[in-house]
């Protein structure tokens, strides 16, 4: 038991975040405790807030949560709605479970067992979301450069209804719970042979249109004039 201590208390929290489509999904590792974990929680989703508002905290790999990390985490909540947007977790661990279950905190936080069913909640009808959602067609954009993602979310989204993931496996994930007319593929994808044929089968009934390497290079104004006109061609092309 005394070994068991001294794991837990040797490990630091770290903080992985993805945006997958709408939402963002911040993978919590380690113990969320009193002190600077406890404190970098609370700023990271406050950082958050200044553009998102939709949070999934993924829990799964949190080895100890003490009374000031769950109170962290319900301040996170209150921020969060605050800011009228909503926070929900998903793959919390059993001792966690427990411990929200005696603080009767289960409602309050919407847990659910995975991170799909976490993000498929934001996509139901009537969730709370971090904006009034686009009422445009919806354009999956999958580009391993978050630069080049940040620069199509604001080109895009005067007209469509815009979600983008540098992960293959989440743009999977967002291709099983909602419908997309559109998706702009960029270069040099990571992923699983599994997961590169799923995507393929997955695009077949799709409008595919490929970034290539140079669109993060070329002129952004001529790239993005360019590329607007293809999107409409193509669309326009399929519901003619």
């Amino acid at each position: 038991m005394a070994g068991f201590r001294l794991h837990w208390r040797s490990l630091r929290l770290t903080l992985e975040t993805r945006e997958v489509g709408r939402v963002t999904v911040v993978c919590c590792n380690g113990r969320i405790v009193s002190g600077r974990e406890s404190e970098a929680l609370r700023a990271h989703v406050a950082w958050l807030l200044r553009d998102r508002r939709s949070i999934v905290l993924h829990l799964g790999e949190v080895a100890f949560l003490d009374s000031s990390g769950l109170g962290t985490i319900v301040r996170a909540l209150t921020s969060v709605r605050q800011a009228h947007g909503e926070l929900k977790l998903c793959n919390v661990p059993d001792h966690v479970r427990k411990i929200l279950e005696l603080s009767h905190l289960t409602k309050l936080f919407d847990p659910h067992e995975s991170e799909e069913k976490a993000v498929a909640a934001f996509y139901r009808p009537g969730a709370r979301t971090d904006t009034v959602v686009p009422t445009g067609r919806a354009v999956l954009c999958l580009d391993a450069n978050p630069n080049v993602l940040a620069y199509l979310r604001e080109l895009l989204r005067a007209g469509y209804d815009v979600h983008t993931t540098s992960h293959l496996r989440d743009a999977l994930l967002l291709m099983r719970i909602t419908h997309f007319d559109l998706v702009l593929l960029g270069p040099d994808i990571p992923g699983s042979p599994a997961a590169q044929q799923a995507f393929q089968g997955a695009c077949t009934k799709l409008n595919v249109i490929e970034l290539g390497r140079e669109f993060s290079t070329r002129d952004a104004g001529e790239a993005g004039a360019g590329l607007l006109e293809t999107i409409e061609a193509r669309l326009n092309a399929k519901s003619a």
